[in-house]
């Protein structure tokens, strides 16, 4: 049977087949499961390698990427990101990728394997890189990953879509029936905080709720949001919102990593989740998530198809250095309710 024969039976073209056969890992899952289902219906056995008429394909060099934590020291804190680069190592094996991770405490620093150029392409995560810095990177491709960056950050970039998690926080909590709804969140002037919490009052107001911000103070120079247990702050904003007349009954937390401390706050003001308010959190993160008194509706911002994607587009970046421009790439949020919106709130 001709390549042609099974691309009409499998529905893809016949350049699909060619590369089921010669990079399978190049082909998407779908395509790659129906085109393997042809073959093996047809008994069709592909001609050997050594065989095969052309030049033989050859796997490329492997890429030295480096991901540039800017304005951190190593810590533990980072193995949950570094997990998610070890997977994607695993995965893009065949692509021969090679990931190493580096630090600088402060945005003025340049590590030596970037002054040196010693690897293919950076990922940017963190604080902005001074402009000094981002002028000695001009020539080597890079990513900007996640939301630290300013607005007026220059290069490409891969992130959560911060406007639409704000959006389906209070497209929920308005579906769930809520009419004055509360932003609450500590580090208040951070990037991700800043964007979603602004989304989510405009939307709010467009659906008719009343919007209470109950935020902290600002903290300029924060990098890294951390798991953290900020009793005293949490402890004033819960009080600033059991003050609040009305008092909001609906709650989005942008981020996560001050909510266990916060629920405990609610909890010592006597207010009671289900009966006195209802959650969404703007972020998933499954080591806090799990170990809440209480399992409200969450936005998970899908960090390994993030991890994935920032990957692939310093590829891209690679291969088309000579494309000009800003390439901006973000990704939905998944809502996850676990059962939380079964009943509506307070009946």
């Amino acid at each position: 049977m001709l390549i042609a024969d099974i691309a009409r039976k499998a529905k893809v073209s016949p350049a699909t087949v060619s590369r089921v056969i010669n990079q399978p890992h190049l082909v998407a899952p779908d395509r790659l499961a129906r085109v393997q289902a042809v073959m093996s219906a047809v008994n069709y056995t592909p001609t050997p390698l050594n065989r095969r008429r052309g030049p033989k394909s050859r796997l490329a060099a492997p890429k030295k990427f480096a991901v540039w934590f800017v304005g951190a020291r190593k810590s533990p804190n980072f193995n949950w990101f570094q997990d998610q680069l070890l997977q994607i190592q695993a995965a893009n094996e065949k692509q021969r990728i090679d990931l190493s991770v580096i630090y600088s405490e402060s945005a003025d620093e340049l590590p030596r394997p970037l002054a040196e150029n010693l690897v293919d392409g950076v990922i940017i995560q963190g604080m902005e890189p001074s402009a000094a810095n981002l002028l000695k990177l001009a020539g080597l491709p890079h990513v900007w990953f996640m939301t630290r960056r300013t607005h007026s950050y220059p290069g490409d970039y891969v992130e959560p879509d911060n406007a639409m998690n704000g959006r389906m926080a209070a497209e929920y909590l308005h579906r769930r029936g809520h009419k004055v709804v509360g932003v609450v969140s500590t580090d208040s002037a951070y990037t991700a905080v800043a964007w979603r919490a602004e989304a989510f009052g405009h939307r709010a107001r467009e659906l008719g709720m009343n919007v209470v911000n109950v935020l902290g103070k600002p903290k300029p120079g924060v990098s890294y949001l951390v798991e953290t247990s900020a009793h005293e702050e949490c402890e004033q904003l819960a009080k600033r919102l059991a003050q609040t007349v009305p008092r909001p009954t609906g709650l989005y937390l942008p981020v996560d990593h001050f909510c266990g401390s916060f629920f405990r706050a609610l909890r010592q003001a006597e207010l009671k989740s289900e009966r006195d308010f209802e959650v969404i959190l703007g972020n998933y993160n499954p080591v806090i998530y799990h170990n809440l008194d209480h399992l409200p509706a969450v936005l998970d911002i899908n960090l390994s198809t993030l991890v994935r994607k920032v990957v692939d587009h310093l590829i891209w970046r690679c291969d088309n250095p000579q494309v000009g421009g800003r390439v901006g790439i973000t990704v939905s949020p998944t809502l996850k309710t676990g059962g939380a919106d079964r009943t509506p709130f307070n009946s």
